[in-house]
């Protein structure tokens, strides 16, 4: 049976797999990702982005967000983010612990979204010594409600955060469903737009562990393997991290798999939309449903076994597709809370 509680429920996709499978097959190798699958890898996101980029790996998310902003910020400096944004709601105070005191100052935004004026607020509203001076920005893309920062609007928040000295981090655990809605190059949505780090989300898109870290701004790299090192993110069989990235690289994979979750995602809304006592509560631009479902409703269907989460942040559930969401499962649950809600209407 498949669920809606999150795209990490998902396997691996067979592409990724199979290169897993080659690199086991290949041989003994070097450690630590001195091995020639990471290097490859490494090679192949840099003709990605179409820049001479730094990448490295680690096992997830928050140790990859965390890292990252550890890595742009002095402990008495602070990060600017969404109110709603996974390191400000779900990463148990990671971004502070790893820079060993840096602060998240977060921002109130529209679906989801930093503002250049937000930004500005916080950057502009104290600047004594004993206010933690910003350094930073964050954005999630997609966000945490599903929604996508154009290419405009990352243009814009990077433009603000030039002109007050923040660098600029992506927080892209869900990057791919956002190109694959945007319909833009990579570069376009990152480097070019003036992003200086982004952590390339894997895991949620058909790999079995493992996130990208990738610094357009090379400058900023400088000692980030011994923050990946010391935090315990050093993986010493890195192939086995990396080696599957190619599975999603390769006549791109990774925007097929994104491209399908969010087709899924649409599906889903319009399979639902009308079904009386439900009411979205963002329309869906990546591979996530937000909707408020009638409380007997909800409790119904996972008594029935399906599986989501109430949303942390805006309240409502979250009904999240993924790379592998059949057009059947969509129909069984969207059949199922029709009924439901039918029956008590």
């Amino acid at each position: 049976m498949q669920h809606f509680a999150s795209d990490n429920y998902a396997g691996i996709c067979p592409e990724a797999l199979n290169y897993l499978i080659e690199c086991n097959s290949s041989g003994h190798e070097a450690a630590y990702g001195d091995d020639t699958w990471t290097q490859k890898v490494c090679d192949r996101i840099r003709n990605l982005f179409e820049t001479d980029c730094e990448v490295f790996f680690v096992f997830n998310g928050t140790a990859a967000n965390s890292l990252a902003l550890a890595s742009l910020c002095q402990p008495y400096q602070s990060v600017i983010c969404h109110e709603l944004a996974h390191i400000e709601t779900d990463e148990c105070g990671g971004p502070e612990f790893f820079s060993n005191g840096s602060k998240l100052l977060v921002a109130r935004g529209e679906n989801g979204k930093l503002t250049p004026d937000a930004i500005e607020q916080i950057v502009t509203r104290r600047s004594d010594i004993h206010f933690p001076k910003p350094r930073a920005v964050s954005l999630t893309q997609a966000t945490e409600v599903g929604t996508i920062y154009s290419v405009e609007e990352v243009r814009a928040i990077a433009a603000i955060a030039k002109r007050r000295h923040l660098a600029v981090h992506m927080d892209g655990a869900r990057f791919a469903n956002a190109v694959a809605t945007l319909g833009v190059h990579p570069s376009e949505i990152t480097w070019r737009a003036g992003v200086d780090v982004l952590c390339f989300g894997g895991t949620k898109n058909g790999l079995p562990v493992g996130e990208a870290v990738v610094f357009f701004d090379r400058k900023m790299a400088e000692d980030f393997a011994y923050r990946v090192k010391q935090a315990g993110q050093l993986a010493s069989k890195m192939r086995f991290i990396s080696s599957p990235w190619l599975g999603l690289l390769e006549n791109d994979v990774w925007l097929r798999n994104a491209r399908h979750a969010n087709a899924m995602a649409r599906l889903l809304r319009d399979r639902i939309v009308d079904i009386p006592g439900v009411s979205l509560m963002f329309e869906p631009q990546a591979n996530a449903v937000f909707a408020n479902l009638p409380i007997a409703a909800a409790n119904a269907l996972r008594g029935k076994g399906w599986k989501f989460y109430d949303f942390i942040g805006a309240g409502g559930c979250r009904l999240m597709c993924a790379w592998d969401t059949t057009p059947e499962t969509v129909e069984s649950f969207a059949s199922a809370l029709r009924e439901l809600c039918t029956a008590t209407a």
